[in-house]
């Protein structure tokens, strides 16, 4: 277990906002996509005290596979002293996790704390919510 930065993949990017590593997911997680998803949580909950939030907002299918990454990852957190929260505003998730047994192992928030989250693609303006131009991967 790793905190090495990992590289994005169709599934998984990792980033440094603020006092979090976000892990944002997209596409469809399941059983041939969650190992893409695995790595980036692990990198993420390989020091001490992380603070992980996965953004599963861009995500369009989720099942079980994923589930089980998530349970994985939140308990290397809490084992190193940190957590591990979501971030969804999709109605579908929620029932997922309440009929998964899971809605209170797993803090929902409908939006990343703080600023403005990082733009998916280059600022028209050229000016960005980060100083330094875009945040930095992480793992």
């Amino acid at each position: 277990m790793s905190s090495e930065p990992v590289a994005a993949n169709p599934f998984a990017r990792s980033y440094t906002f603020g006092p979090y590593t976000v892990v944002e997911v997209s596409g469809e997680i399941d059983l041939a996509t969650a190992g893409s998803l695995a790595e980036h949580l692990e990198a993420a909950t390989g020091r001490p005290e992380p603070d992980v939030l996965v953004d599963l907002r861009p995500v369009v299918f989720f099942d079980c596979s994923g589930l089980r990454a998530l349970c994985r990852a939140e308990a290397r957190a809490r084992e190193r002293g940190g957590r591990l929260r979501l971030v969804s505003d999709r109605p579908r998730l929620h029932r997922l996790l309440r009929a998964a047994g899971l809605l209170r192992r797993f803090p929902v928030l409908p939006t990343i704390p703080g600023p403005a989250p990082p733009p998916e693609g280059p600022e028209e303006s050229g000016a960005g919510p980060f100083p330094d131009g875009e945040p930095s991967d992480t793992g």
